[in-house]
């Protein structure tokens, strides 16, 4: 008799944040997902609390010990969404690993039509956003305004209008996998990576239940982070600021030249010119070092090679 054929895995991973008041909901279209999903594959679930303060964890256990597919797993403080991210890549055992926020509002539906385009050939499939229900002009037009903003200056392969939610082939993981950045901007790390793409356009929806996690500072952050990792074009921009200033002196230098040779105008000198020069130069120069210790603070966090995240509990210990 010959030997069955290996029944293929897709690993769902889902970081969570104080989302208590969402799970029941999360709960309910994970189940129904990969009872759909399990009809041609094996499923593993991975939820992956971030440090919750909420009731988070407790729900994840319960949801663990109803399901044998369901692994979860705690960090032992809040280490930051992608970081919880990097923890279920880490852990996943799929031929395919999708992640999807745990919020709902990428559609796990969607789910299916990413492994279909897996299934024809593609590594990586971006979930893009069509249309954001629920989302204020300000968030929509800011997150447009980023992601424009960091193609123009180099990262020329991170896609527009894609999140988090995508599926990677176990290949296109691995390599992934290698890539130990202490500052993490995953949606760019993919996209360096290469492979064969494919993309699902889908309509985000409103949140079902609870509230934003990436209120205004942290996405401040979130998008200072991306441009500082993956482009060195603000280091260049001491190189332009000084060109600037040096033709805008020099277009005084002449205009004083002009009028003392063809006038024969004595211009008095006063504080005005004086105290300009010096914010000019002296704000030029603060800024500039203000970028050159971004990059150089990132150095030094990444010499220390600390690990991405460290996981507190692990619903696998209490099964065994």
């Amino acid at each position: 008799m010959g030997e069955v054929a290996r029944r293929e895995t897709i690993s769902i991973v889902v970081p969570c944040y104080n989302e208590a008041e969402v799970f029941p909901y999360l709960q309910k279209a994970l189940a129904m997902l990969a009872d759909c999903i399990g009809q041609d594959y094996d499923v593993e679930i991975i939820l992956v609390d971030d440090g919750s303060r909420d009731a988070t964890w407790k729900k994840i256990c319960a949801f663990s010990a109803l399901d044998s597919r369901v692994r979860g797993l705690s960090l032992s403080r809040n280490f930051g969404h992608q970081a919880a991210l990097t923890c279920g890549y880490d852990l996943a055992t799929g031929d395919a690993v999708v992640c999807m926020d745990a919020d709902l509002q990428d559609p796990p539906e969607v789910v299916l039509e990413m492994i279909g385009r897996w299934r024809e050939g593609a590594d990586v499939v971006y979930g893009v956003r069509a249309n954001r229900d629920g989302e204020t002009v300000f968030k929509l037009w800011t997150a447009k305004l980023f992601y424009r903003l960091i193609r123009a200056i180099g990262a020329q392969y991170v896609r527009e209008d894609a999140g988090d939610f995508r599926l990677l082939s176990r290949r296109s993981l691995e390599a992934l996998k290698k890539m130990r950045e202490e500052h993490r901007f995953i949606r760019g790390m993919v996209g360096w990576i290469g492979f064969r793409v494919a993309e699902v356009s889908y309509e985000r929806k409103a949140r079902i239940a609870g509230i934003t996690k990436y209120p205004f500072q942290k996405m401040l952050l979130f998008a200072l982070n991306a441009i500082v990792s993956f482009s060195s074009f603000p280091l260049r921009l001491a190189y332009v600021m000084a060109f600037g200033l040096s033709a805008l002196l020099m277009s005084y230098l002449v205009y004083t030249f002009c009028m003392h040779v063809f006038y024969h105008a004595e211009l008095v000198p006063g504080w005005t010119s004086l105290i300009l020069s010096i914010m000019a130069f002296g704000t030029i120069n603060l800024f500039c070092l203000g970028i050159i210790g971004e990059y150089v603070g990132r150095l030094y966090e990444q010499s220390k090679q600390r690990p991405l995240y460290l996981i507190g509990e692990d619903t696998h210990w209490v099964r065994r």
